[in-house]
């Protein structure tokens, strides 16, 4: 079973990793990395069947992950750090000249842990559906998880990928929307209204299952109920309500921290918040 409070002090520390590493190149996005790093490191410390130490692009007996919006950056890199893909020092390089912490994932900087440029919008479901088929070909029984962000439904692709994995009953997908209503220019809701996601999603023929996806407890047993839904003829899909900056209050209920770095000040107060969470 899973340590909760364990898991949510490596968020914790995780959420100081993106705010330093954010602010010492005073460029990156810290609003959604921080909304998702309950979830990152519930999965990547407690849910995917995965081996750091023996990582390859295939991936092959093991589970994967996709990150599509790959804006966020500063949590995949902090996570996959810590749970053993890289040294930790690396964070410190992140967006700098000659890194391999590009401020979206890349592949040819050949950094463990990341297998598919992402941050052009719309495509990482798609990517996660093609390598679920490829393990089904390949007789592989682990599964594909991959996150988007909402704003990112409003490209096309995302909806071709739904019709297609449904159509295809490719049942061994977890994907999981970071619901947090907000994106670069404002709200959701006022930039491109997308009605009910659980209603579209459902009536695409996906599996639908609401989280709060700044709930430790409820996103381990979230991650968990969503894994026995898969292998029934259906892709799964998580709703994950986040807030973005969560952690941090001055950067929570707006959109306004998407992607601006803390000053000096701002970051001497979000670390001072963040490390009464406790320390890993």
């Amino acid at each position: 079973m899973a340590d909760i409070p364990q898991l949510q002090k490596i968020a914790s520390q995780v959420r100081r990793d993106i705010v330093r590493m954010v602010h010492a190149v005073n460029s990156g996005h810290p609003g959604g990395s921080l909304g998702c790093a309950d979830f990152f490191t519930a999965l990547y410390f407690d849910i995917l069947q995965h081996d750091p130490q023996n990582w390859d692009m295939n991936g092959t007996n093991q589970d994967l992950f996709f990150l599509s919006n790959g804006h966020i950056s500063p949590v995949f890199y902090s996570v996959l750090a810590r749970s053993g893909y890289f040294p930790v020092a690396e964070l410190a390089t992140f967006r700098k000249l000659n890194s391999r912490l590009q401020g979206h994932p890349t592949t040819h900087e050949h950094l463990p842990g990341v297998r598919v440029a992402s941050g052009s919008l719309g495509q990482g479901l798609s990517v996660a559906i093609g390598s679920a088929l490829a393990k089904k070909l390949n007789g592989d029984n682990k599964l594909v998880y991959v996150l988007c962000g909402d704003g990112e439904l409003q490209e096309g692709q995302v909806w071709e990928a739904a019709m297609y994995a449904a159509a295809k009953k490719v049942d061994n997908i977890i994907a999981t929307i970071d619901f947090n209503g907000r994106q670069i220019d404002g709200d959701t809701d006022a930039v491109l209204p997308m009605g009910s996601l659980e209603a579209k999603w459902r009536a695409f023929g996906w599996e639908v299952i609401n989280m709060n996806g700044n709930n430790m407890t409820d996103v381990i047993a979230t991650l968990r109920i969503a894994k026995t839904f898969t292998g029934k003829q259906k892709p799964v899909m998580i709703l994950m309500k986040t807030e973005m900056g969560q952690g941090v209050n001055f950067m929570m209920g707006s959109h306004k921290w998407h992607g601006v770095a803390p000053n000096d000040a701002q970051l001497a107060e979000s670390l001072a918040q963040l490390e009464a969470m406790g320390d890993y």
